[in-house]
């Protein structure tokens, strides 16, 4: 399979009740994470992750559709062809 490199953002805005299974997932494709990113933006209460991922469209899409299905948190990515 063709595997993609790109970013994937993770906005998170019920830190408390999603950060354990949030880090759960992305420990789980740990093999497809090649850097992470996380900052807190107090005014607006979100929490912002920062991914930059290496893996076949299956392998990504079902680490972001898993994180994409938790309540209080929205996920986009963004990936390009790698030759």
């Amino acid at each position: 399979m063709n595997r993609r490199i790109g970013t994937v953002s993770i906005i998170i805005t019920s830190r408390s009740e999603q950060a354990a299974r949030v880090n759960s997932i992305l420990s789980e494709h740990g093999d497809i994470v090649i850097g992470r990113m996380g900052l807190p933006y107090p005014p607006a209460a979100l929490h912002i992750l920062s991914l930059i991922v290496h893996g076949t469209t299956d392998e990504i899409g079902a680490m972001t559709g898993k994180l994409g299905s938790l309540d209080g948190v929205k996920v986009k990515s963004a990936l390009q062809k790698v030759a």
